[in-house]
């Protein structure tokens, strides 16, 4: 009897042993974790009962609050007060779910970060109420309030653009129409949530999405930046002086016939690249592509950064190049060559094309988030910019830079009387233009694609796409002209 006791007695003492582990195991190594798990009642009980961290833009060097929370009846409200313009960027907090900053951030903002433990073990001993951090970003107020007007004056077209520092990758605004109202999504009614949040999602205008950072656009000529830096790269075009054949029409490997815009020969059929490139010829790139290939071509094109998926904070996959089934022909190749075919960009992606060239050839990393500031002021985490890739040489991006110049600033330049000096004021803009076909039947559809730098102490790369807006030149490039003169304005 005293045996069977003993080993009883044993066998709870090893339970409770057992249990004790688990709990401090549980406190030390898994309450983040836990704590983030959306079907946590308690959590979710609590998230509204302390004051969740403020989302700044503070790329003009003032911090301007775009997301903060609002203490009313008992509850924090989250607050949007440049909701739509800033909607793309911030996101939506609500009791069911976050996205943009709001979710790529949300352990910081929740103040459920590891790196937040000492501060909040601190307030626990003071009595002082749990707060998260507040996350500042890289965002110019100037630029994403140009970019927001911008696009809804154009007309009602699915539109978005990007900017951002090309010397350091910082994003210097984000904004897509049509956009939505976050602050609709706030409500602590699940039932009124709802009916909100399926309006928006079953709209045929899409507001939830972020065309800014969605490759869904055929990025149409615009892609020639690509098309010739593997040219010069690869030595089959030695510099801006080279002449290219440039046939109208040029007869495909598959027999059918690739014209320039409007059927027009370009100059004399064999021009300097530097021409060709500014009048945007369709038969002179798409004539070296079928040179370079298509491996080539998505080599070089991933180089700038399609294909890949970067973290802004949130994922984003900003270009895509067609996949190897398309290059049994290279007639498909030609035609990716001038942006069509399966090719994919999005305003981020036209950016980068820009910033690359603009950087001597070196693309940095795109992000977002400066830093991240403790409750009490402290820095837990502070941006370093990055190099993704040396995309081409520092000739290489001279010889691209002129030929962009020349869009601009050339009399037969695309961008010339939309971008060039009588348009902005004397500003020196480096472009590319795009008229991208997109299935529709219809070139006044087209959609209209338009990437650009400025150099100099307040350097800016940009790149706006507006679905059905037409010509590049007439209906994306008034629009980073709207964004450089405001960023280049202000003190």
């Amino acid at each position: 009897m005293n045996k069977a006791i003993l080993r009883i007695s044993l066998a709870c003492l090893a339970m409770f042993v057992l249990l004790l582990i688990n709990i401090n195991y549980v406190q030390a190594f898994e309450g983040s974790s836990l704590a983030t798990k959306p079907l946590n009642a308690r959590t979710f009980d609590e998230q509204f009962s302390y004051q969740r961290g403020s989302i700044l833009a503070n790329g003009d060097g003032t911090d301007v609050k775009i997301a903060y929370s609002k203490l009313a009846d008992h509850q924090y409200h989250r607050v949007y007060p440049k909701g739509p313009e800033y909607a793309p960027i911030t996101g939506f907090h609500t009791i069911f779910s976050n996205t943009g900053v709001e979710g790529a951030e949300d352990s910081f903002l929740a103040g459920n970060d590891p790196r937040l433990a000492v501060h909040n073990f601190t307030s626990l001993l003071t009595g002082k109420q749990k707060q998260g951090a507040t996350v500042a970003l890289t965002i110019s107020p100037t630029a994403q309030n140009a970019a927001y007007r911008a696009l809804q004056n154009d007309g009602g077209h699915q539109a978005a653009a990007v900017a951002l520092d090309p010397k350091t990758g910082a994003i210097l605004a984000m904004a897509s129409v049509p956009t939505f109202n976050p602050n609709e999504l706030t409500t602590f009614d699940g039932t009124k949530l709802n009916k909100v949040y399926n309006q928006l999602a079953h709209s045929k205008a899409q507001p939830l999405q972020n065309w800014a950072v969605t490759p869904n656009y055929p990025p149409g000529s615009s892609f020639k930046i690509v098309t010739s830096s593997a040219a010069f790269s690869r030595g089959l075009v030695a510099s801006p002086a080279t002449t290219v054949p440039a046939p109208q029409p040029l007869k495909l490997p598959n027999g059918n016939l690739l014209n320039n815009d409007g059927d027009e020969t370009c100059f004399d059929g064999k021009p300097p690249i530097i021409n060709a490139f500014a009048l945007s010829c369709n038969t002179a790139f798409a004539k070296l592509g079928i040179r370079l290939t298509a491996p080539v071509l998505r080599d070089q094109a991933e180089l700038f950064g399609v294909n890949k998926t970067f973290s802004i904070p949130f994922q984003v996959t900003p270009g895509s190049f067609p996949t190897p089934s398309g290059w049994t022909d290279p007639s498909f190749t030609a035609l990716s060559a001038i942006g069509q075919f399966d090719d994919e960009m999005s305003p981020l992606q036209e950016a980068l094309f820009s910033a690359a060239i603009a950087n001597g050839g070196t693309l940095m990393y795109p992000y977002m988030v400066q830093q991240v500031i403790a409750p009490g002021l402290s820095v837990i985490q502070n941006a370093t910019p990055k190099v993704f890739s040396q995309a081409v040489s520092a000739q290489v991006a001279s010889n691209v830079k002129a030929m962009m110049l020349q869009v601009t600033q050339s009399s037969f330049g695309t961008a010339h009387a939309t971008a060039g000096p009588q348009a902005t004021g004397g500003i020196t803009i480096y472009g590319k233009t795009g008229t991208a076909e997109n299935g529709v039947n219809n070139s006044a559809t087209n959609d209209a694609v338009f990437t650009c730098f400025v150099t100099g102490p307040k350097p800016i790369a940009i790149g706006v796409i507006v679905k059905g807006g037409g010509f590049g030149a007439d209906a994306a490039a008034p629009i980073a002209v709207q964004i450089i003169k405001a960023y280049e304005a202000r003190s």
